[in-house]
């Protein structure tokens, strides 16, 4: 999720300032992905500096800054909810890119590499799966479900993953140690002696 498109988002709701955006943003995708001060303090700037949110003086506390969206920033947060996610180019992924070059790297055991992964991969997908017992909060038990729904999707594909590559490295091993098959229609260098010594 956007840091910048989450924050409009927030601020749609009603005005803030930067640390109930910090954890409102949290709260809401359940702690998934952490957000620092300084993060949410310098996307807020740059809402403001591309005139999408505007500071409100709280009347209450004038040390308070609360922030507000503008119009245009009311016009972006729309359109993002009415476009969907466009998937470009990959992200680029460690774990593919190890694999890719692990099994191709000499003196590497491809299949150590990717039991270790194996194991990490389902230590994160049993972690997960036990924090779905986890009550949340009320409010917040639908977005945090939807989170971690997610994960463990994305855990359980990965696995998937590294068992069709496990059988594909295997059968590739397999394949260089066989001895190479005589060419269809030909004759392997033993028979064709033997057909030459049974015409003499």
């Amino acid at each position: 999720m956007s840091i910048r498109q989450g924050m409009l988002a927030l601020l749609a709701e009603q005005p803030m300032h930067v640390y109930q955006l910090r954890q409102q943003f949290e709260q809401r995708t359940g702690g998934t992905w952490p957000l620092n001060i300084g993060q949410a303090y310098t996307t807020v700037q740059r809402l403001v500096r591309d005139g999408l949110a505007e500071p409100l003086i709280d009347e209450t506390d004038a040390d308070v800054e609360r922030f507000r969206l503008t119009e245009a920033g009311l016009a972006e947060i729309t359109a993002w909810w009415a476009s969907p996610v466009e998937r470009g180019a990959p992200a680029r992924d460690e774990l593919v890119i190890k694999l890719a070059l692990a099994v191709t790297a000499p003196g590497v055991d491809v299949r150590d590499v990717i039991q270790r992964q194996r194991r990490e991969s389902m230590r994160a997908l049993h972690d997960y799966t036990r924090l779905k017992a986890t009550p949340a909060e009320q409010a917040d038990e639908l977005a945090w479900s939807l989170v971690l729904d997610h994960l463990i999707f994305a855990a359980e594909a990965e696995v998937r993953w590294l068992d069709h590559v496990e059988a594909r490295a295997s059968r590739a091993a397999t394949e260089r140690r066989s001895p190479a098959r005589p060419a269809e229609g030909s004759e392997s260098p033993r028979a064709a002696r033997s057909d030459a010594e049974s015409a003499r």
